[in-house]
């Protein structure tokens, strides 16, 4: 028989630069658009991205999963990948506008991947002030007839 079911978050962190700009737009517009943040020498943030996974609580371990994997999974996949990065040089953002919101979204398709439970929702905060998180897909909504 399988334990009860739990929800485990878990944070990291890791520093990074973008400019948000987009090359189909004049220069002004994208100064319209982005304000500061089009700056052409980029700025930096001091990420956290929060994670949450759903699992059974195995009966001998009393975990939902290993932290040590969960952890060695975000340092190979998530922290290696961006940490001191610009990310507007990563293959991830090569057609898309490295905003948080699509940073948000490249995180959840990268730990989507994590074997050992069910992710469930990210969240990035970029500052004090600016935080996003995805939840994934929601179902279509059924309209009565």
């Amino acid at each position: 028989m399988s334990g009860p079911l739990a929800y485990l978050s878990r944070k990291y962190h890791f520093a990074a630069s973008h400019r948000l700009h987009v090359d189909a737009l004049s220069p002004e517009r994208n100064r319209e658009v982005f304000g500061k943040c089009n700056n052409p020498f980029g700025h930096g943030h001091n990420y956290i991205v929060q994670v949450t996974f759903a699992g059974r609580v195995d009966a001998s371990t009393g975990m939902v999963t290993n932290l040590a994997d969960l952890d060695d999974f975000a340092e190979t996949r998530l922290i290696h990948a961006f940490d001191h990065r610009n990310l507007n040089t990563l293959a991830c953002f090569r057609d898309a506008v490295p905003s948080t919101e699509n940073l948000c979204l490249e995180v959840w398709r990268i730990f989507l991947e994590y074997p050992h439970a069910t992710l469930k929702c990210v969240r990035v905060e970029e500052t004090n002030n600016n935080a996003f998180e995805y939840f994934g897909e929601a179902p279509p909504t059924l309209h009565a007839a």
